[in-house]
């Protein structure tokens, strides 16, 4: 699977629960929705991770992505009810970084 280099960053962030490189994969503006919550900007992105991280310990592995549509589905398995699950990432970017990213 050819994954944008700036999503293979944020995949490795995520599995390895670094909430800094996380939130640096975004834009110092970026937006977040996860969960019917919005996070603004890097700081904001970073806080909701780090508390995500503790909590649900979640790690994901990358199924399918659409060059298309920018969007990624990936087998999310963690410390939560109905573990693992299929979610689905839509996102923007802006030059390198992340811009936008809704997780559903």
């Amino acid at each position: 699977m050819n994954l944008p280099n700036i999503v293979t960053e944020l995949v490795k962030a995520q599995n390895n629960f670094d909430s800094t490189s996380y939130a640096n994969c975004f834009t110092e503006t970026a937006v977040v929705f996860d969960e019917g919550k919005t996070h603004n900007g890097r700081p904001e992105i970073k806080n909701w991770i780090d508390k995500a991280n503790k909590e649900y310990q979640a790690t994901m592995k990358p199924l399918d992505y659409s060059e298309a549509e920018h969007t990624l589905k990936a087998e999310v398995s963690g410390k939560f009810p109905g573990s693992p699950i299929v979610m689905t990432y839509y996102f923007e970017f802006e030059g390198e970084l992340i811009q936008y990213l809704k997780i559903v």
